[in-house]
């Protein structure tokens, strides 16, 4: 949190998957106090705990449901800002099959609708079935919202550039993070992200920017200062010295370094960059305690 405020992060969401690590994830936004939100939802590959849970995959949602009725506005503290992380991911069918993934897609985004919340989605080698669900959850209207839903973003973007542009036609906004700047396609991407659908993201503690990345020749003109900030000395987790980042380990201080790299490609001033994701991000998700 230290590093994260030096290197000038006034905002964090943390993702919940489940229905144990949304519960941590709310615990969390509401310990750590003001600009700290959460997402509660079940991420792709958890979908399987839905089937197999005791009472039911009805009984499991419910608990997500008081979570968020509890935590989110207008009855509750308002740390619940978003339906979360749901979506597809073909690429780990081990963990939760395709059928389970569709099945629960689709539910979850009536209850995000039925919360009136944003969704914070998640889509890996799966794009026609998400972008079919998503239409018939009525996610294709101006804005990307639905009936009583408020649009979305898809994060940790690694698609095409035709499917990015497709999902922005629909609405939805694009979040990039390390992962999605590893290749010269994913860079293409990124500078095509138009500026209005742009979101910024590290989704640490994964995700980081490596030496092997496309992306990480645009941190060699990344002034000294921002990169002690952005990328603090580390060490590895063996040898843990406080103060220090784990190596491998991503962190929130890190989304200045994803803020360089997109404004590099796209030719244009950090500032610039930061500003339209930071108004982007504020207005999803409702965060009025930061628009100021």
């Amino acid at each position: 949190m230290t590093r994260a405020d030096a290197a000038g992060i006034k905002g964090m969401m943390i993702t919940g998957g489940s229905l144990h690590e949304s519960r941590e994830a709310v615990d969390l936004a509401n310990g750590l106090g003001q600009g700290v939100y959460a997402t509660v939802g079940v991420h792709p590959t958890r979908t399987s705990q839905l089937d197999s849970y005791p009472s039911g995959a009805a009984v499991y949602l419910g608990h997500l449901e008081e979570l968020i009725e509890q935590n989110s506005k207008p009855k509750g503290k308002g740390k619940v800002v978003a339906w979360g992380e749901c979506g597809l991911d073909y690429d780990r069918l081990h963990f939760s099959d395709i059928d389970s993934q569709k099945r629960h897609f689709a539910t979850q985004l009536g209850l995000a609708q039925k919360h009136g919340l944003p969704l914070f989605l998640h889509s890996r080698s799966a794009h026609e079935d998400f972008v079919s669900i998503c239409r018939a959850a009525g996610y294709e209207t101006e804005g990307g919202k639905a009936s009583g839903g408020k649009g979305g973003v898809v994060h940790s973007f690694t698609g095409t550039e035709a499917e990015m542009k497709e999902l922005v036609e629909m609405g939805f906004y694009i979040g990039l993070n390390g992962c999605s700047l590893k290749t010269d396609e994913n860079l293409a991407v990124a500078k095509a992200v138009p500026l209005e659908r742009l979101m910024l993201e590290t989704d640490a503690p994964w995700c980081s920017i490596t030496t092997t990345h496309s992306s990480n020749h645009h941190l060699k003109s990344l002034p000294a200062d921002l990169r002690q900030l952005y990328f603090p000395d580390s060490c590895k987790k063996e040898k843990f010295v406080m103060g220090k980042t784990v190596k491998g380990r991503n962190e929130p201080c890190a989304t200045g370094g994803v803020a360089w790299i997109v404004a590099q490609v796209k030719g244009i001033p950090i500032e610039e960059v930061a500003s339209h994701a930071w108004k982007n991000t504020v207005e999803l998700f409702g965060l009025s305690e930061l628009d100021s």
